[in-house]
């Protein structure tokens, strides 16, 4: 590998690429990301030389502990270069032209669900909240008509501008402060 390269638990437009990006700028390293998309295939790629590091979300303040992450960190063996946190925002994303009273499910990564239940019971309690593997993933699959256009999703700004989507409600997360923690790891030798 000549240019570094970092394994991210998600897509473009996540917020684990958000974290990887300040990852990279604050260790002042010019790298390029792999959007490994599931935490177990970051650990993977890691351990398998693919990639220098991996960048993997723990917890968030609000969601809590991120169960996909422990169920896959206990298969590997890794060195922890550094843990550190983002401040992250959910958004309710939808297709141009949808209005509020379209919206017949949101879907979103189990997380994000988590970090804005209180709203969602709130706002919208008489439709489905349904979980997806990813953030960006959801805002891209409804993008590419893989979900219904009366879906919403809840996911990044970045998400919203890099799919072309419109952003309907801004910072839906229950709690103002909302930090995700982020482990960076290297292979273990």
């Amino acid at each position: 590998m000549s240019k570094t390269t970092i394994a991210i638990s998600g897509i473009a437009g996540s917020f684990s690429e958000e974290a990887a990006r300040k990852f990279f700028h604050d260790a002042a390293i010019d790298g390029e990301i792999i959007y490994a998309v599931t935490a177990k295939d970051t650990f993977e790629a890691v351990a398998s030389g693919r990639t220098n590091y991996g960048l993997i979300p723990l917890e968030n303040s609000n969601g809590g502990i991120v169960l996909e992450t422990v169920h896959a960190a206990g298969d590997y063996l890794y060195h922890i270069e550094k843990i550190f946190e983002i401040d992250v925002h959910q958004n309710l994303i939808v297709m141009p032209g949808t209005k509020r009273g379209d919206i017949k499910k949101i879907v979103s990564h189990q997380q994000a669900l988590a970090q804005c239940k209180f709203y969602l019971r709130r706002e919208w309690p008489s439709i489905d909240h349904l979980e997806y593997a990813d953030t960006a993933l959801a805002a891209k699959d409804l993008a590419e008509g893989k979900l219904d256009p009366d879906t919403a999703v809840i996911a990044s700004v970045a998400a919203a501008q890099i799919y072309h989507l419109t952003l309907l409600e801004p910072s839906i997360q229950d709690l103002k402060f909302n930090y995700t923690s982020f482990m960076a790891i290297t292979k273990h030798v």
